[in-house]
């Protein structure tokens, strides 16, 4: 409990006042927030706010997982490291994109092939690595197996395998990055998934088959780990947020979005919750959902669904205030979040 508590402390401080340093930097360097012309008219008054704002998400988490390994004395894991490996390798991914972005003063980055082609290398790598590497008990990372609440059904074979691992991959962190078009709404939204990661990382280590083999208990190769992880990228957005909040002073960019979407990925594979995943991440589920059904019905139609796609600026072109969206969708963010936990311990809850 005690790296948990260091972790996202360090990575709230961390955050906190790199932050302000990070804005002044991009500041004064132009690198600032390119607006499409076919967003709400609202959003052009952001033009040239600081973006890649989510490097110092990633620098802040890492060096708060350092900082509670070395304050303990305590070698990090191997499923820690491969969920921080595909955080920064999709967060360099982001920053490759962001940094496109501001060097030919555009909205678009990496065309799409580039960057999905991007996402793939790194998941394909952290899909190969995670079901290797077992421990003295022979628990690896994960298993080539889907999971719910833990691994349910049989293997489905490590190409099957590394193909739902690409698939969540790629899918949470377009979501996440979908997610980000108005100020603070990923790093919200994503905070209450992190916490939830906190929680269920912690639970598992005190229901683990070693300590208690049980009917209920937990093949999770480093739950401590995980929610350590977790706590670490929790203390960093929330610093970041203290920032990125309406009005926002700094955007995470693709370089944040991307990062976030791959360690909620990585979290809900490591702790064999992948499809919980679906229900924690619900709000950002929502809004990629929003879009698929937009540019479907509109290919098969020539009509739209929302006024505009993703589903918040839908309620900005309606009229609503963009502290209004936030905040409301914020609160669906913790009601998903609560559900997901609350089937996470139904499980556990006795029976008559």
């Amino acid at each position: 409990m005690t790296n948990i508590i260091i972790a996202g402390a360090v990575g709230l401080i961390l955050s906190m006042l790199g932050t302000p340093l990070a804005i002044r930097l991009f500041s004064r360097r132009g690198y600032g927030q390119e607006i499409r012309e076919e967003g709400p008219s609202g959003h052009q008054g952001k033009r040239g706010t600081p973006t890649m704002g989510g490097t110092v998400i990633v620098l802040a988490a890492l060096f708060a997982y350092g900082a509670s390994h070395l304050a303990l004395l305590d070698p990090p894991t191997v499923s820690g490291l491969l969920v921080l490996f595909l955080m920064t390798g999709l967060g360099a991914v982001g920053f490759l994109d962001d940094f496109i972005k501001i060097y030919k003063q555009r909205s678009l980055g990496l065309r799409s092939g580039a960057k999905a082609l991007g996402q793939l290398v790194v998941g394909a790598v952290f899909a190969f690595m995670v079901v290797r590497e077992p421990n003295v008990y022979g628990i690896t990372p994960a298993e080539t197996r889907v999971s719910f609440l833990r691994d349910i059904g049989p293997s489905i074979g490590i190409v099957g395998f590394t193909i739902w691992v690409l698939i969540m991959i790629v899918g949470f962190s377009n979501a996440v990055n979908l997610t980000d078009g108005l100020d603070g709404l990923a790093s919200g939204a994503t905070g209450a998934v992190l916490a939830a990661y906190v929680l269920i990382g912690n639970w598992q280590l005190r229901n683990n088959c070693i300590d208690q083999l049980g009917p209920n208990c937990y093949w999770v190769r480093d739950p401590l780990d995980l929610a350590v992880v977790a706590a670490a990228v929790l203390g960093a957005l929330i610093g970041f947020l203290w920032w990125n909040a309406p009005p926002a002073r700094i955007f995470m960019g693709d370089t944040g979005s991307l990062a976030l979407g791959g360690v909620l990925a990585g979290l809900a594979i490591a702790t064999r919750t992948q499809l919980l995943l679906i229900i924690l991440a619900g709000l950002c589920v929502i809004i990629t959902l929003s879009v698929i059904i937009q540019v479907g019905f509109f290919k098969m139609t020539g009509k739209r669904v929302f006024r505009m796609a993703p589903l918040q600026h839908h309620f900005e072109l309606k009229g609503w205030a963009e502290t209004t969206i936030v905040v409301r969708f914020w609160l669906i963010a913790m009601l998903c979040a609560a559900l997901g936990l609350g089937l996470f311990y139904v499980e556990w809850m006795p029976r008559a």
